[in-house]
């Protein structure tokens, strides 16, 4: 597939890249330069089509615009001008510039690690924020649609009578005590008091690049799930994954605790790489979003544990459901240190 794109030489020195579970993902050299190859999984994303639409739209505004962050991997075009190649049995590939002279870090070890984290995050933002969100399309609709996931899991338990004496009658008892968050962020949105604005997704700590050094963070990678959305679902995210620091897989809810030191530089340094680009009310939604992300993400955890594991994959029985109260754990971690948290929010943002 390869040859398929415009890029000079002979393709060679092709091998697997990364640790991804989702796309097929290959390194290659080619004339001198380093690429990646991809093919997108249609299980995950069933409009593949819009994906590369949407990442075209991103590679000619970054280009048109001339400006040097967000650092975004490169779309190579085929030698007929699309953004993707197909192949025989109807799967679409990509190819990208390989960002040299980078890796991904496992876990931030320093506080300047957490400010470039929330750094390039808030420079994604903000560079991307004069994009007319009319020209990209949704990748993954109801991707963070917390009133949906909320409703099917009603549908799933019923009356939840039978499980009311069982961990997940605690988790159910959880969310149900909880279940006014779900439409916090949605209506704020509805209501125009929070923007629709280019988001990326997924702005965990595995999708940026450090300098080799791990001191500079330099480039945003796997933007598959770019769409228009709020953006306060990508800090909040990228706060989820990075304050855990016992992971999601940690057995024993009682040790999870959301870590405000990290908290706090990774706001700082949003506030930094985004500048001016957040009004002040949405500032004001900054703690709701914080707090309802690992919600939202212990819902889709556990509808899934009561549907037979059907979308995240697991390697022992009942792995969704502690993934769950992981995440529920995460949550009341974040209640308890509410006053720490609007205070790092004030302090980053003024």
């Amino acid at each position: 597939m390869a040859a398929a794109f415009a890029i000079e030489g002979d393709p060679r020195d092709i091998s697997p890249l990364g640790r991804g579970l989702i796309n097929e993902t290959y390194a290659l050299t080619s004339g001198g330069q380093r690429y990646v190859l991809q093919r997108i999984n249609p299980e995950v994303f069933p409009r593949p089509e819009q994906i590369m639409a949407n990442l075209s739209a991103l590679s000619d505004f970054m280009r048109a615009s001339g400006a040097s962050e967000p650092h975004l991997p490169r779309l190579i075009r085929t030698r007929q001008g699309q953004p993707f190649a197909s192949d025989r049995a109807g799967g679409l590939w990509r190819m990208m510039e390989f960002i040299s002279d980078s890796r991904t870090l496992d876990r931030i070890e320093h506080p300047y690690q957490a400010h470039e984290v929330g750094r390039i995050l808030g420079a994604f933002h903000r560079g991307l924020s004069e994009l007319p969100v009319e020209r990209l399309g949704l990748s993954l609709p109801g991707f963070h649609d917390t009133q949906e996931y909320l409703k099917r899991l009603r549908r799933q338990v019923g009356g939840g009578d039978s499980l009311a004496a069982t961990e997940i009658g605690a988790s159910l008892a959880f969310v149900d005590e909880r279940r006014g968050l779900a439409a916090i962020l949605e209506t704020a949105r509805r209501d125009g008091r929070l923007p629709t604005r280019v988001t990326h997704g997924d702005p965990k700590l595995d999708n940026i690049l450090f300098s080799t050094d791990g001191r500079t963070a330099v480039a945003l990678i796997d933007l598959d799930t770019v769409q228009p959305g709020l953006v306060h679902h990508d800090l909040a995210d990228c706060l989820r994954s990075c304050c855990n620091r016992r992971g999601e897989g940690e057995n024993h809810t009682e040790e999870v605790r959301f870590d405000t030191r990290i908290c706090a530089n990774i706001l700082a340094g949003y506030a930094r790489g985004a500048g001016d680009l957040l009004r002040r009310e949405e500032i004001d939604f900054l703690y709701d979003a914080i707090r309802s992300m690992p919600f939202e993400l212990g819902l889709r955890f556990l509808l899934d544990h009561l549907q037979g594991d059907r979308y995240f994959r697991v390697t022992e029985p009942g792995e969704n459901l502690r993934k769950a109260q992981v995440q529920f754990a995460l949550t009341r971690s974040i209640e308890q240190q509410e006053r720490e948290i609007r205070s790092a929010i004030a302090d980053a943002f003024g």
